[in-house]
Formats: C-alpha cells, sequence, structure tokens
C-alpha cells in the first residue's frame, strides 16, 4: 500500500559535507590535550596538576546543590512521573522557585551564574532521581535559548530572554526533521525575509521540551536574494506565536516523562531582531553551543554510574547463592569491578573537562566529544551489567517488585532510560565520524589538497611542499618519547602504581597517530570512507582520554587527603582494564571484517537474502517510513501544553 510522503531535498554528497565543513570552527582557541593526543603528542602538563575551581564558585555550587538535594528527597516522585509518563507541574514550579532553570545564567540576568562543574553536579543529582527531570533541565539550558545567546546572542537579546528562562521560561531546540537527522545540508524548514520580519514554514521533530516549551531556537533556511546571504540561520521564537502547532507528543521506551513532540510552523512572522547571529550562522551556531552543552549528557550517565554503583553493591552482598553473597563469585564480580572503576573514570572525564571549560583557556571541542561518546556508550554497558546481576528482579520493573513486597529498584528502566544517550545530541556513529575530522584536522591543513579533487596541480604542488616540511618534523618524533623510559611520570606512585599506564598513554599515542598517518597515506581521499578504521581510531582516543583523566584525579584526591588510596586503586582497574580494549581495538585497525561486510551489506540491501527472512509475520503494519511534513496549515489539534496552564 503506497502511502503520499514529502517530496525529498536532494542534496549531493559533496554539497553535503561543503555544508558540514561550512560549519565548524576552523581556529583553535586555545591547546587542546585531546587533539595533542591524536596527533601523537601525550601533553599531561596540559591536564595535570588538575585545574581546580575557585573558592566562591564552590561556596555557591555546594549551597545550590544542598536544596537541590533537599528538593528531589521531598518533591520529586520518579515512580509517578514514569507512571504518569509526565513532570508534574508542582515539580516544574518547585524548580522554578529553586532557579534550576537559570543554573548557567548569569546572576545579571537573573540567574544563579554557576559554573559548568557545578551545574553538571547538579544535573547528575536530579538525573539519579529522574532522567526525566534531568533531561528537561538540561535541554532548557545546555542546548536551549539560553546557551546560544550566551555565546552570540546581542544585549537587547539578552536583556530580553535570559531573565525570562531564568526563572520562568522553558526554552527548547529545533533543529532536527523527519527527513533531516544528522545531514543539515538537507534541512527544508524555511524563513522567508518580509521586511522587518521572517516567515517561518516547515516542520520539526522530537523537539525536546517542545510541548511545554516558552521560547523557542529554530533553525531554517533562508532563501539567498538581495541584501540576504542566506543559508541555515538561528531565531528565537515566541512558542505561543501565531501558526505554531505541536501536532503529537511523542512517546518512547525511556524518558517517559519528557515532553517531545512535532512542532509545525505555518507562515509564523519572526521579528528580525530575534535572529541569532548572521544569516547562514545557524549550524556554526549550533556546533559551537554543542562544544560545552554535550556535557550535559555525560554528567548524567556518571550519576548513573553512580547509582548503578550503589544497587550492584547492596544487592551482591546481600544475595546469597552457593555459600556466599553473589558479588564474591568473579562472574558477578568482574562486572561489579567494571561499574566501579567505569564510575571513577567517568567522573574523571567529566569533571576535568567541565573545569576546563570554566577556566576557558583550553579548546575542549574534542574533549566535550569524547566525554559524549564514552559516558553513552559505557553507562549503557553499566545499566546492562546491573540488569544482569540482579537477574530475573533487573528484568522486572520497580512497581511489579513494590506489589510483590520486594524494594522497587528501577534497574530495568535506567536502562532504557539510558539508551536514548546513544543517539541524541550526536549518535555514537555521527559523534565517531565528528571527533575523527577533528583528529585529522591537523593533517588536513598541511596535506588536505593533495586529496581534494577540486585542487589544480598547482595547488597539489604548493601543498606537497608544504606537507613534507610538516611530517619531516613530525613523523620521527613519534619514535620514541618518555614513554619509553621506565622512571617517567614517576610522581604517580604512591600505593598503586600509575605510572606505567600513563606510559602506556603516550605510547599508544604514538602508536595510534602513526596508524592515522598510514592510513591517510594508504587510503587518501577515500579515508573518509573507511568509517569502521576512523570509529576503533576515536574509540582508542577515549579510551586514552579516559586513562589520562582517571590518573590525574586519583592523584588530585591523593593530593588532598580525600580517598587518595582508594582513588589510586580505582584508577588502576580502570586502566588495567582499558588497556585491554584499546589493544584489542589496535589490532582491529587492520585485522577486522570491514571490507566483507560492506560486500554482504550491499547485498543484502540489493535483496539478494530476502530469503532468510522468510518463516515470520511482521507486526509492525503499514505506512510511511517517513511522516509527511509538507508545509502548510495544520491538520490536527494543537498538543502544545505550557507548565501551570
Amino acid at each position: 500500500m503506497s502511502a503520499t510522503t514529502t517530496p525529498r531535498t536532494t542534496v549531493t554528497e559533496r554539497e553535503a559535507r561543503r555544508v558540514a565543513e561550512a560549519a565548524r570552527q576552523r581556529d583553535w582557541r586555545g591547546p587542546s590535550f585531546a587533539r595533542e593526543l591524536f596527533l601523537g603528542r601525550f601533553r599531561l602538563d596540559l591536564i595535570h596538576p588538575h585545574p581546580l575551581p575557585d573558592e566562591e564558585s564552590v561556596r555557591r555550587g555546594e549551597e545550590f546543590l544542598a536544596k537541590l538535594r533537599a528538593f528531589c528527597e521531598t518533591e520529586i516522585d520518579p515512580a509517578r512521573i514514569e507512571r504518569e509518563a509526565r513532570i508534574p507541574d508542582e515539580v516544574v514550579a518547585g524548580l522554578k522557585e529553586l532557579g534550576a532553570l537559570g543554573m548557567k545564567i548569569d546572576p545579571e540576568y537573573g540567574g544563579l551564574g554557576l559554573t559548568q562543574l557545578y551545574y553538571n553536579k547538579a544535573l547528575a543529582l536530579v538525573g539519579s532521581v529522574s532522567p526525566a527531570v534531568g533531561a528537561l533541565l538540561s535541554a532548557h539550558q545546555s542546548i536551549g535559548v539560553p546557551q546560544p545567546l550566551k555565546l552570540f546572542g546581542t544585549k537587547e537579546q539578552k536583556e530580553a530572554f535570559l531573565p525570562r528562562c531564568a526563572r520562568g521560561d522553558i526554552s527548547a531546540f529545533l533543529l532536527t526533521e523527519p527527513d533531516v537527522g544528522s545531514d543539515p545540508a538537507r534541512l527544508a524548514t524555511t524563513a522567508v525575509p518580509e521586511g522587518d520580519e521572517y516567515v517561518l514554514d516547515g516542520v520539526k521533530l522530537w523537539t525536546t521540551n517542545g510541548v511545554v516549551a516558552d521560547l523557542l531556537v529554530v533553525m531554517a533556511r533562508v532563501p539567498k536574494s538581495e541584501g540576504h546571504p542566506g543559508g541555515i540561520t538561528a531565531f528565537v521564537v515566541e512558542a505561543a506565536s501565531e501558526g505554531i502547532t505541536v501536532e503529537n507528543r511523542n512517546a518512547f521506551m525511556g524518558l517517559r516523562g519528557i515532553e517531545n513532540g512535532v512542532t509545525r510552523f505555518h507562515r509564523v512572522r519572526v521579528p528580525a531582531a530575534h535572529r541569532i547571529g548572521p544569516e547562514g550562522a545557524g549550524l556554526k551556531i549550533a556546533l559551537t553551543t554543542l562544544n560545552t552543552g554535550r556535557l550535559s549528557l555525560p554528567a548524567l550517565c556518571a550519576g548513573a554510574g553512580k547509582w548503578c554503583l550503589k544497587i550492584a553493591r547492596e544487592w551482591a552482598a546481600e544475595r546469597e547463592q552457593w555459600g556466599k553473597p553473589v558479588g564474591l563469585h568473579e562472574a558477578v564480580g568482574s562486572k561489579i569491578a567494571f561499574i566501579a572503576a567505569t564510575t571513577f573514570a567517568l567522573e574523571a572525564v567529566l569533571d576535568l573537562s567541565s573545569q576546563m571549560a570554566d577556566e576557558d583557556r583550553r579548546d575542549i571541542r574534542i574533549e566535550a566529544a569524547l566525554a559524549k561518546l564514552y559516558g553513552s556508550e559505557m553507562a549503557w554497558r553499566m545499566a546492562d551489567d546491573l540488569v544482569q546481576i540482579r537477574g530475573g528482579r533487573g528484568y522486572e520493573t520497580a512497581e511489579s517488585l513494590r506489589a510483590r513486597g520486594e524494594r522497587p529498584v528501577p534497574a530495568e528502566q535506567i536502562l532504557r532510560d539510558l539508551r536514548i544517550n546513544r543517539i541524541f545530541e550526536g549518535s555514537t556513529e555521527i559523534m565517531h565520524l565528528l571527533i575523527a575530522r577533528e583528529a585529522v584536522d591537523a593533517h588536513l591543513s598541511v596535506a588536505g589538497d593533495l586529496i581534494d579533487p577540486d585542487k589544480t596541480l598547482a595547488d597539489k604542488a604548493r601543498a606537497g611542499a608544504h606537507a613534507g616540511v610538516f611530517y619531516a618534523r613530525w613523523l620521527p618524533r613519534l619514535l620514541t618519547g618518555p614513554g619509553q623510559l621506565p622512571h617517567s611520570y614517576a610522581e604517580f606512585r604512591h600505593g598503586a602504581d600509575l605510572s606505567g599506564h600513563l606510559r602506556y598513554v603516550e605510547r599508544a599515542a604514538r602508536r595510534l597517530a602513526r596508524s592515522t598517518f598510514y592510513a591517510m597515506s594508504r587510503w587518501q581521499g577515500r579515508l573518509e570512507t573507511k568509517q569502521g578504521f576512523l570509529g576503533r581510531v576515536v574509540d582508542i582516543g577515549a579510551e586514552l582520554f579516559a586513562m589520562s583523566a582517571a590518573c590525574v584525579r586519583a592523584e588530585r584526591l591523593r593530593a588532598e587527603g580525600h580517598h587518595g588510596r582508594e582513588a589510586y586503586r580505582l584508577a588502576d582497574a580502570f586502566c588495567r582494564q582499558a588497556r585491554i580494549r584499546a589493544d584489542e581495538l589496535f589490532t582491529r585497525l587492520w585485522t577486522n571484517t570491514d571490507a566483507a561486510d560492506r560486500r554482504l551489506v550491499k547485498s543484502v540491501l540489493a535483496g539478494s537474502h530476502t530469503w532468510l527472512e522468510e518463516g515470520i509475520l511482521d507486526p509492525s503494519g503499514e505506512g510511511p517510513w517517513i511522516a509527511d511534513a509538507t508545509p502548510g496549515p495544520p491538520t490536527r489539534e494543537n498538543a502544545r501544553r505550557p507548565y501551570g496552564s
């Protein structure tokens, strides 16, 4: 049965790449530990000694965390949110009164002015009680109106909108469309200039907070015309504007309390004064916003890891099988060791990245992306292990456990709730490509013209000479380093010896850089199609970054007299586990099934294996794969429901 679908915007692969490349932040505002790591240079001095917050920010942050903890303990009922699939209005009202909507907004505009470090601690705390509430606060502040206005807004825009966001108005970020995910070159929503206004038309999908929002950040394409350079542009839009309809409140496998919808714009008039930045800067604004905005997800993941550890520890010590607690059986104990060590490392990555963001002396775009990628993947594994440790009780819902008289542990819920983190704000696959592009930026800046088919022979000759000078200096430095000296990093020897792990990181960084260079030499312009290889390169870098952060955090805690011995033990365990994963990834750089898989996929997509699908029934029903998103007037009742209405 056929169904009418929206005519798809046709964009060539080269055009899509050009749009994405134009949106990249090309300059590096400061040194980057992770960038240097991918270049084979282990710059421990960039992260050690561990950067520390100032006393005043700690005082204000701890005061707010105490208030927030009390509120979460007494006012948030996570079971009710899961059961009713809504965050109660009174909870949101309480968060507004507490100032939680303005954690990152400057006090000048009515916010709390918390640092990134304490903002993330607050998200971890709230998210441990209700991931849906954590998502509400994160979407509002990390990618909603406050963050892009903080970075790119005019004085007038900040004065008009930030006080509203700090105390009362919920904001949302609208980029994705029914037929547009990670390829923004195909963005179909338009903003046509008319006098001192723009007229918006289009449909946005998966608008987290969109059902309840008061203010929206909307990405739309401005047509090029006289006096208008055009391009994808960002706007602040009043959610109650005439012509805006929330056509559906979406439901998901997890995060049942989030207010996520489909929003239609039909001839919505937006004042030109509400445009953020110049025309055509929308994607760059979005990506720059995400450089630190992405840290909210690893904050929620680190909080989830702490909860998984608590439940695993308590249950595995209480539950006995074959004469001893199940945690003392190696098959279960290895999972607990993984959860404990990884939780320590995730918090280390989060705190280090957050503090570097606060100091603003480092360019942390790669660090934040690695934190998001690594946090979302490892948190999912920890939650999966928790369900396995709990056995049948891990698969049983909290309500069912409560009904039959047992502690209502929502292990299956956290597994469902965490699953989305591997998809939104950049799926794992997209994060691999994004980080890989930044990781090879230094190479492309000196040798990119050599593999660019649009460049002339003269351009290639100049690029070759430039590249020769760069690689003549760079390649010899990848042969030897302090990682080969047995006494390097001796200050990390206290009880457990972490110096050997740092020597491993230094050696592995050089090995990774050599592997990347070899791949570029071998595949040249085709390297960008080797997504399996690039993904493994990034995953190795993530493990090395996490190892570095864990060691630096352990030494900081030891120096401060805060659980130093235990921290060293956790860091040592994590690094041992991470080294095994990294070594396996190194092997799989060159020994893998990528080529065979590509051949099989082409055959599958061509329909050669449909016989394998015989013997089943498909219960999914009929309908288009992608819903109709043709611009025009709404056909459904408005489902918008502002809190308190």
